[in-house]
């Protein structure tokens, strides 16, 4: 079924659009939910001067030597933030008795931890058991998208070359559920109702959704993510209808196998480690890779942002930061909340 079969009367989902975009953004600034504050820009200030540097050093590095690793370093926060909040709960190694976030299925295509280990690892023997896991990526989200982002490389933005700067002060959770990980974290194929549920679950608002979505811009994908929207849709529909005809033709021909797991899928054909607006154009000529992104042409708000961000790549860019600051506050342990990991993967 597609997406659009789901929702409200347009009238009544308007409205539900309108009240959840105008509760969002009448609501305070907090901190997560009970996390009590405590995140701010600088936070290692005095404690460990050089924890940013270290942390850009370790990503621009590896920018470097792979250019595609900016995607997954991104991604890490997102699927981090989505699951119990931004506590570094995605890092954990499973155990005998558990199985952890980053073998659910949804995160099986997660990569870059060396590059986060090895930013801890530095950071440990800087500045023992002080710079969180949790801060870790976030950091290293904001410098991955700083580094891929040509306004940044021609020096329109802070003079540190930051696209945003990045609150920090958070601590480290000790738990990890797979099973959580499948429930909560969006998924490809999630509608437009369904993405604004998750969204707002996390005190993120329409816009929110429309704008993180835009990391899309970044990264590649393989087959089997977007088989369903090839062959065999629904038991009436062969090929998604969202899906523009003679995209979904050529992606057939790339994709042969529904298990095809070596062929890789720009999400921006030609532009896949440049972070840009590129992604809203492709979003509205129905050339969005996931069902997921199609959607936001289905709700009023996030619609016209699609067409309001192909117009001003400068203004996606500013509310990009302001969004990842947003989502960067979700579910935060502060003070003596969670611990300091002394290795990101194994809780102490």
């Amino acid at each position: 079924m597609a997406a659009w079969e789901h929702l409200l009367p347009r009238r009544r989902w308007f409205l539900l659009s309108s009240l959840l975009l105008a509760a969002a953004a009448a609501a305070p600034v907090v901190h997560g939910y009970g996390g009590g504050g405590g995140l701010t820009v600088g936070f290692y200030k005095e404690s460990c001067p050089q924890a940013e540097a270290i942390v850009r050093e370790g990503g621009a590095a590896a920018g470097h030597d792979d250019p595609t690793t900016t995607a997954p370093l991104l991604r890490l926060h997102f699927h981090d933030c989505f699951v119990r909040g931004c506590e570094a709960s995605v890092l954990i190694n499973s155990t005998k008795t558990n199985t952890a976030e980053k073998d659910a299925k949804p995160n099986h295509t997660l990569d870059a931890f060396g590059v986060i280990d090895a930013a801890k690892e530095k950071l440990e023997r800087k500045c023992p058991a002080v710079v969180s896991c949790a801060d870790i990526l976030a950091i290293a989200a904001r410098d991955a998208v700083s580094l891929a982002t040509k306004a940044v490389r021609q020096g329109r933005w802070s003079k540190d070359g930051n696209l945003y700067e990045v609150e920090t002060g958070r601590r480290d959770g000790r738990v990890s559920s797979a099973k959580e990980a499948v429930t909560y974290l969006p998924d490809s194929f999630d509608g437009i109702r369904r993405l604004i549920t998750r969204f707002a679950s996390k005190g993120l608002s329409l816009k929110d959704l429309a704008v993180l979505s835009g990391a899309h811009a970044l990264g590649n994908t393989h087959c089997p993510s977007i088989a369903k929207r090839l062959r065999n849709f629904t038991a009436h529909q062969n090929t998604d209808p969202t899906l523009d005809a003679s995209y979904a033709a050529a992606l057939r021909r790339r994709c042969r196998s529904a298990r095809d797991n070596t062929t890789q899928l720009e999400m921006v054909p030609g532009s896949s480690t440049t972070f840009d607006a590129a992604y809203y154009r492709l979003v509205a000529e129905r050339r969005g890779m996931f069902h997921s992104d199609e959607a936001l042409l289905r709700n009023d708000v996030t619609r016209g942002l699609v067409h309001q961000y192909m117009a001003s790549e400068e203004a996606f860019l500013r509310d990009f930061g302001a969004s990842m600051v947003n989502m960067g506050r979700v579910g935060v342990l502060t003070g003596g909340q969670g611990e300091i990991r002394r290795r990101c993967a194994i809780v102490n």
